[in-house]
Parts: structure tokens; sequence; C-alpha cells
């Protein structure tokens, strides 16, 4: 259940996805650095932050809000539904996986149904193959493209109309090349157009949508990887975190209700060090919400408070400790 506390100030922890960060650019590895903030506030995370296939370092008092609905939310433009009550969780999945691997989903599903009580309503396969594509940028941030999203849409649409609050989705997605994720290094060469796939659809059907993907070979290794990686390569399907996150996930509403949360709320944006390009930071700065930079956490960008012209704006703390206590701080002097 969520637990947001009305009486400690809001604050969001953010480590896009398919930057390189050493800090939640892989499995979850960000979780306990967000949940020692939740000790004293509420604590918006991106998906990219509690996100580790067949685990979540999600918490009762962690918002769970997808990127491009929490652009929005800073923006003024979107509130934030709390309920105490589960969400309804519709799952598309991609036409183009084979049925054995979706049916090793759909044992998932009922898995988590089962132990949770997850309320999870069915799910959709789209009328045809997605066919997503991923690549590194030569930024070194990975990207990618989806050649068919409408089939998506349409899908998801239909899992609205069966009454679906928040989806999940799950694309077939090819081999990524070899490189050295499982050895905690480099970018997570999938995660920037898992980004695009949530964005495009938590922004046209107006729900928390986030996705997971899905590879024909669902072999275990029996390699010792990362201690960051590693939740990734003891699983064949990285679809339980989205269901635990989904659960009690805020739902979108656009007028400022009794139980909604509006940017006014927001005190705090904290970033890694150098990816302070993205349009939340902007948001952030032209509403006067604090923003910091964690020096600790560097990405494969080189976007600084310098090279975006607020050098007196951004406040830099060396760790996550640091920062945390800094908010501390400044709580305790109002």
């Amino acid at each position: 259940m969520l637990n947001y506390d009305e009486n400690k100030p809001l604050i969001a922890f953010v480590v896009p996805t398919g930057i390189g960060a050493a800090t939640g650019g892989f499995a979850g590895d960000a979780s306990l650095k967000a949940k020692m903030f939740t000790e004293s506030f509420n604590v918006i995370v991106n998906p990219n932050v509690v996100n580790a296939a067949c685990f979540s370092g999600i918490s009762d008092n962690m918002l769970y809000v997808e990127g491009s609905a929490l652009s929005q939310f800073i923006k003024g433009k979107l509130f934030l539904s709390v309920s105490k009550k589960r969400n309804k969780i519709g799952i598309i999945f991609d036409k183009g996986i084979s049925q054995g691997i979706i049916n090793v989903h759909i044992n998932t599903i009922n898995a988590v149904k089962t132990i949770y009580g997850t309320d999870i309503i069915g799910y959709e396969v789209t009328e045809k193959p997605c066919g997503v594509e991923f690549f590194n940028l030569k930024s070194g941030i990975s990207s990618g493209r989806v050649q068919n999203n409408k089939t998506l849409l349409e899908a998801g649409e239909k899992l609205k109309s069966r009454g679906a609050e928040a989806i999940a989705v799950v694309c077939k997605f090819d081999e990524p090349p070899e490189d050295n994720y499982k050895d905690g290094e480099g970018v997570d060469i999938v995660g920037g157009v898992e980004a695009v796939i949530s964005h495009y659809l938590s922004r046209e059907l107006q729900m928390p949508v986030v996705h997971s993907p899905a590879f024909e070979d669902i072999t275990i290794t029996k390699e010792i990887v990362d201690a960051k990686a590693a939740a990734e390569y003891i699983t064949p399907t990285f679809l339980p975190c989205l269901l635990f996150a989904l659960d009690y996930a805020p739902l979108f509403s656009f007028q400022n209700g009794k139980n909604n949360i509006s940017k006014d709320k927001l005190k705090a944006l904290i970033m890694p060090y150098n990816s302070l390009g993205a349009s939340v930071v902007a948001d952030a700065l032209k509403n006067n919400i604090k923003v910091f930079a964690i020096k600790e956490n560097k990405t494969v960008l080189n976007i600084t408070k310098d090279v975006i012209g607020h050098k007196n704006d951004i406040i830099v703390a060396d760790t996550y400790d640091e920062c945390y206590k800094l908010l501390k701080e400044m709580q305790n002097e109002k």
C-alpha cells in the first residue's frame, strides 16, 4: 500500500535510463540510495531507479512515476493521484514474441497474482509485431525506435476500455551485442528505447505505463556477473518489477483535487552530476524547485551546471549521503 505522508516534504530522485550512470545505470542498483531518502521524505522515483527484473526496490513511500509524466508534473500540467486501493493493471505483449516466451510471462503473471494479490485484469497481444530496434548514439547514450508504435497504442486502448488503470508493456528485443554491462560498466543498450516506448504510451493513454523487454534466449547464465547487473541474469522475464511497482503507482489527474499532489509540493530534484540537460531540470529551476547534482554519480554525458549556465542555481553534493544531510538541514531550518 502506498504510504504518502502529508507531513513529510516531497522530493524526486531521478536517474535517467540508458546514459551509463555509475549508480542506477544497471538493475535496481540505485534502490538503496533512494530508500535512504524515504526516512525523512516522500520520494518520487522514475522506474529506472528501482526496476530490477524479478526484484523491485520500490517501498511504500516511493511514488513510482514514469519520466514523461514526471516532466508534465513538474510543468504543472499533471497532478499525481494517491489512492489506497490497488491499481488495475493490464499487460501488452508484442505479437513478435513467440508463444513459448509469452507462456513464461503468463506463468509469471499468475504467480504474482497468486502470491501478492496484484489486480491484473488481463493482457492484449498487439495485432502486428512492434519491430523494436535499439542502438547507441554517438554521444554514448542508448536510444532506438519502434517501427509500429500504433499497434502498441491500439492494444493499450483496448486494455484501458477494459478498466486498466496502469499498463506493463513487454516487447520483443533481439539479443544485444556483447558488451561490458554484465561487468558493471558501460551503457544499458536497451534502456533508451524502453524509455521511448514508456514515454509514448504514458503520454497517449494518460496513465502509468512501463516497459520490460522479452528475449527469445532465456538461458540463465552460470557465470558470476557484477552485483549491479546481477538481477537481470537470474530470471527469464523482467516483468515482475513492473507489476510490483505499478500496484500502487500514483495515477494521473488533470485537475488539482483533494487527494492530488501538485508540483507545489515538490521541494527538490536529485540528478546525476553531469546529466542536467533533461527537461525536468529546466522546469524545476523555472518553478523554484531546488536541484541537486550528485558528483559520485557520473554518466557518459557531460552536461553539468556550468554547461547549462546555472552555476548558482544548482547545488552540487559529492555523494547521495551528503545530499541527504543537506536536505535535512534545509528542512530543519524551516
